[in-house]
């Protein structure tokens, strides 16, 4: 049984997550769930993550790898044209796009196709202004004074 939350007290009291919540909202409503073609998920290193898709019977020419702003599309496309009468078929060649949502500062470093297994490297990559630094603390003596700027002009004693 499956039940929908309401994340409207949330979106009321918390302010910069609105990305993160509306990814939760849209995997609430998920209703049908696609699990072709089949993939694994690894986290590689501290920043470092790795996806890796079986795609049997697909060419590289077949395959599309797109990022778009937060999101990466993996889309295949069977080149038409097999005039082949399958007695039985088992190797699944139908279309496919699969989303995957990526977090602020991923990037794809690179993607590889070998012996039917797409392999997709991911690193997340923190900007220097974001990343925690050390704040010196000094003595009484060797802090500059803090001057106090008017704003106005001068107002003249009457």
């Amino acid at each position: 049984m499956r039940t929908n939350l309401d994340f409207s007290p949330l979106f009321r009291s918390s302010i910069g997550f609105d990305r993160m919540l509306n990814a939760l909202e849209a995997a609430s409503r998920a209703e049908t769930v696609d699990n072709w073609p089949p993939y694994d998920i690894v986290k590689t290193g501290e920043n470092d993550y790795r996806i890796v898709m079986a795609v049997a019977g697909f060419s590289q020419d077949e395959l599309a790898i797109t990022q778009e702003q937060n999101m990466l599309i993996v889309s295949g496309q069977k080149a038409n044209g097999d005039d082949v009468q399958y007695l039985h078929r088992g190797i699944a060649g139908r279309s496919f796009q699969r989303r995957f949502e990526l977090a602020d500062h991923v990037r794809i470093v690179g993607a590889g196709l070998v012996n039917g297994l797409l392999t997709i490297d991911l690193k997340r990559e923190i900007p220097e202004e974001m990343k925690p630094r050390q704040i010196e603390i000094r003595t009484g003596q060797g802090m500059p004074k803090a001057e106090t700027k008017q704003i106005e002009g001068k107002q003249q004693a009457a």
